[in-house]
């Protein structure tokens, strides 16, 4: 094969002998984890250690069938307590006020610095700071009081702790995809007549989603991972009832190894949705097909989309 370009000869190419590419690195990959993988089901298999028996018993149990609708509970409200508050601190963060601007970044500094764990901890706690609580006119009289134990329960406080947490990290996500999008955009809506709600509602949010949804579905997944950490204040969340039961069986390792299926069960639907919810935004802006569910969970690669044909 010899091509011609203007005046210069390139170089015979042969390609009667060509082959397939050859990747020995690939098979030895597939074969340590084959063998890993292997040895591993021997383990679940072999090992009596895990009891199997005892947690097919227990899986199903009412007790850690609570124990979930609690932490589920807990997992909407607190997402919901983060997203509203991580809405306000994201639009006060871009606001031109330079004292509202200071006051949500500290917000976000000081809830981002420290650990979830302690911040429950304080807020279970709260009692021995302020013994009791009011609601009246700030140095002024009160319109109502009450006893800070008996306002602040194991739930409030778990509520408190993990939502008040999550609109740190929400309103940087809300920001973040809100200045993902081009000021142009406004600026083309401004000059159409729009208003600043409209164009906000009808531009610059549709196209902000985008880039919110994806990070917001994790932290929902984190969100549900967290609430595991409210054990720890008495709240008889999912974890929290698995070790009520094994401390009084002494079945550690099956009455955990109940947790983590629950865990992965739950966690496994919400990463699903979170898929589906991406495609949907993520419409217009991306040229990969639609993927369907036995796609994702037999994690197969998108199929691109060929590009349309042009007729004269």
């Amino acid at each position: 094969m010899t091509e011609k370009r203007s005046g210069d000869t390139v170089a015979d190419v042969d390609v009667a002998g060509a082959a397939h590419v050859r990747h020995p690195l690939r098979w030895v990959a597939s074969l340590v984890v084959l063998v890993l993988a292997a040895q591993f089901a021997h383990l679940l298999w072999t090992n009596d250690n895990f009891q199997w028996d005892v947690v097919g018993r227990y899986v199903n149990a009412s007790l850690i069938g609570d124990g979930i609708a609690v932490t589920l509970e807990l997992t909407v409200i607190a997402m919901a307590v983060g997203i509203a508050g991580g809405i306000l601190l994201a639009v006060g963060r871009l606001s031109d006020n330079p004292l509202l601007r200071t006051a949500c970044g500290l917000y976000v500094w000081f809830f981002r610095g420290i650990p979830v764990l302690v911040q429950l901890v304080i807020w279970y706690n709260l009692s021995a700071l302020l013994p009791r609580l009011s609601v009246g006119i700030p140095f002024g009289p009160e319109f109502a009081h009450g006893s800070t134990n008996q306002l602040i329960t194991p739930l409030v406080a778990a509520i408190l702790g993990l939502g008040l947490n999550e609109a740190a990290y929400m309103a940087e996500i809300i920001r973040g995809g809100l200045l993902a999008v081009d000021p142009g955009q406004t600026e083309a809506a401004q000059a159409l007549g729009m208003g600043g709600v409209r164009t906000f509602r009808r531009i610059v949010l549709p196209q902000a989603m985008r880039f919110i949804v994806p990070p917001t579905g994790s932290q929902v997944i984190n969100m549900l991972k967290a609430t595991s950490l409210v054990s720890v204040i008495a709240l008889a969340d999912l974890l929290y009832t698995v070790q009520s039961i094994y401390n009084r069986t002494f079945q550690t390792i099956p009455l955990l190894l109940v947790a983590c299926l629950w865990y992965l069960v739950i966690t496994s639907i919400l990463y699903v949705g979170q898929s589906f919810i991406e495609h949907h935004y993520a419409r217009g802006a991306t040229r990969n097909a639609r993927q369907g569910f036995w796609d994702f969970v037999l994690m197969r690669r998108r199929r691109p989309v060929p590009p349309p044909e042009v007729t004269a």
